[in-house]
């Protein structure tokens, strides 16, 4: 009783209740919260801090960002909820349209990162992975049994098209970015690959329709996009969407770390994502982990990047 209290007080503030529905919706830094609610940085991050303690919202330290998010299991996810029911969507437009401004910030940021480095994408990547045993292990988890509907999300130049099309009965490339599409279908084209194609789409909504039975994609890979993205659960959940049942999810990218100058010069989004976090996704979005293999850099590495890979299956009695 006293803890439900505690979470009731906490939401109970005009301004806390403000960021808890915020974080419902987004994982926002401390600054993009100021941002959005116009108040101090002082006093957003005590609203954070009995948010937080009262099991309401989450709040983690990358580098030299702090990112919040809110409860995403237990009593605090299920109380979260229910406040966001009864919440009068009214209330929250003014809220809501900062936040498309910050996510519209965020976007051109990216976009105009990606337009600016498409051409030297996979010299950049070199910088920071072991790509061949990268290459290897996903060709390793991915071609043990046959492969008939494969969804790269992110595809990028269009590297993993051309390492599993292959070995796979149709393969779908998606990308935000039209210049890195040009440069995937040229990879294809030169590759001699025909049954695999790209199209402009987002991973937040990706163009298909929801996987059912037999219907869907029964691969789908996120290769180095999710440290990209500022809601990367959510992707995931999106993927398990457009998924049949029996489908695999792979999760390439790189484990926990504290390289900053990532962020800085490469846009990167996150700093990598825990065995915790990635799980939290994958049982959210309904989906059974299902491995995790570790490729660790060479030790004359000169950035010490650990690559990670994530598995996970859509039961076919489950949802």
């Amino acid at each position: 009783m006293d803890r439900l209290v505690s979470m009731l007080r906490a939401a109970g503030d005009p301004t806390r209740l403000r960021l808890l529905l915020l974080l419902r919706q987004a994982e926002l830094t401390v600054s993009e919260l100021i941002e959005i609610v116009g108040q101090s940085q002082p006093r957003v991050s005590r609203h954070l801090k009995l948010l937080s303690e009262a099991g309401l919202v989450e709040r983690f330290k990358e580098g030299s960002w702090v990112f919040c998010r809110a409860a995403d299991r237990g009593v605090g996810a299920d109380l979260g909820r229910a406040i966001a029911d009864l919440a009068d969507p009214a209330l929250q437009e003014a809220d809501r349209a900062r936040l498309s401004h910050v996510r519209a910030a965020r976007a051109e940021a990216a976009s105009a990162y990606f337009k600016a480095n498409a051409a030297e994408w996979e010299r950049i990547r070199a910088l920071h992975a072991p790509e061949q045993e990268v290459e290897d292990a996903i060709l390793r988890r991915l071609t043990g049994r046959p492969i008939h509907d494969l969804l790269d999300a992110g595809t990028g130049t269009g590297r993993m098209l051309e390492l599993l099309a292959p070995h796979a009965a149709r393969a779908v490339g998606i990308d935000v970015s039209s210049e890195m599409l040009a440069i995937a279908r040229d990879r294809l084209l030169r590759a001699g690959i025909n049954d695999a194609q790209v199209r402009l789409g987002d991973a937040y909504r990706l163009p298909f329709a929801n996987g059912a039975g037999d219907e869907g994609f029964d691969v789908v890979l996120f290769h180095q996009v999710l440290h990209y993205m500022d809601d990367p659960g959510a992707a995931v959940a999106e993927a398990a969407r457009v998924m049949k049942k029996g489908g695999r999810l792979l999760i390439a990218d790189f484990a926990s770390h504290t390289v900053e100058f990532l962020r800085d010069e490469f846009a990167h989004r996150r700093l990598g994502f825990s065995d915790r976090e990635v799980g939290g996704w994958l049982s959210a979005a309904g989906l059974t982990a299902a491995g995790v293999e570790t490729i660790a850099p060479h030790a004359d590495a000169g950035e010490k990047l650990t690559v990670k890979l994530w598995l996970a299956d859509k039961k076919k009695d489950g949802g």
